[in-house]
């Protein structure tokens, strides 16, 4: 592991690393931030996935997220959202390609060779951020945005045992009914849509449920609202009668003002969780 940059941050670390990944075949970047407790033992972690077009930058720099992680004693982890590189396949589409990677493991040419994103964040991250800082593996928490959103939903509702708490702002939620999610399930994935199913958290939910908090916030004023389908996510929660607390925010959009808005609170949401 390569460090990249750290900077003194709210009493704690905010670094940037690089190293070589397996799963992807390419050097992948992430972030992570370390509050002063780290300093006196292992700390509760939090997962930050990342939305379409986004880096590892995006939330650390615009979330404002490491002031609350520092009052609350808990690490921030910033994955990037897909393999990077010359020879890495890509397409001039915003949406498909090099930071469009879906949080899935492509079978499907060009993307096979490199776009494994489940494996990388599920498996092979996890083992380099716990080899490498002082992190709780009993405690977790995930959220995200948007793809990140989708990606955090699919992720806790598969390994439910790993995470103690579960959040997502303005999440994907029903993606194989969605262009946000039929264009690049198809590319990544097949046409085979039964393959598709195990990577879209309405139908996860209704199927599995989760086991403890939920907090979900999507604004009303959201320019991609008809592509994020969170009505279809209610409906899950409420034929499962899951628990959980879905807000929808007046007059908010898509933009990191809406999730900078919320921030704190769903820090608060994941420590009270890792904590408790």
């Amino acid at each position: 592991m390569e460090t990249v940059s750290e900077n003194r941050a709210f009493g704690g670390t905010q670094g940037v690393y690089k190293h070589k990944s397996e799963a992807c075949g390419c050097d992948m970047t992430f972030a992570v931030y370390m509050p002063p407790q780290a300093k006196d033992g292992p700390v509760p972690v939090l997962w930050y996935l990342s939305g379409l077009t986004c880096t590892h930058e995006n939330a650390m720099t615009k979330a404002g997220a490491q002031e609350y992680a520092a009052r609350e004693g808990i690490a921030l982890v910033f994955p990037d959202t897909s393999p990077r590189g010359e020879n890495i396949a890509n397409d001039d589409a915003y949406d498909l390609g090099q930071g469009a990677g879906f949080y899935v493991d492509a079978t499907e040419e060009p993307w096979a060779p490199h776009y494994k994103m489940w494996t990388y964040i599920t498996d092979e991250l996890p083992k380099v951020l716990f080899r490498n800082f002082k992190l709780d593996e009993e405690a977790q928490g995930i959220t995200g945005h948007s793809m990140g959103g989708h990606g955090a939903l699919t992720i806790a509702l598969t390994y439910p045992e790993r995470f103690r708490s579960l959040s997502a702002f303005a999440p994907i939620a029903n993606p194989t009914q969605s262009d946000w999610g039929r264009k690049q399930f198809t590319a990544y994935l097949g046409s085979d849509e039964s393959r598709w199913r195990a990577h879209d958290a309405s139908i996860l939910m209704e199927e599995k449920g989760w086991h403890g908090p939920l907090l979900i916030d999507q604004g009303t004023n959201d320019q991609f609202l008809d592509l994020l389908k969170p009505e279809a996510l209610a409906a899950a929660i409420a034929k499962r009668r899951q628990p959980a607390i879905l807000r929808f925010q007046e007059g908010y959009d898509h933009s990191y003002f809406f999730m900078a808005s919320f921030m704190e609170e769903h820090v608060a949401f994941h420590a009270e969780a890792l904590y408790g």
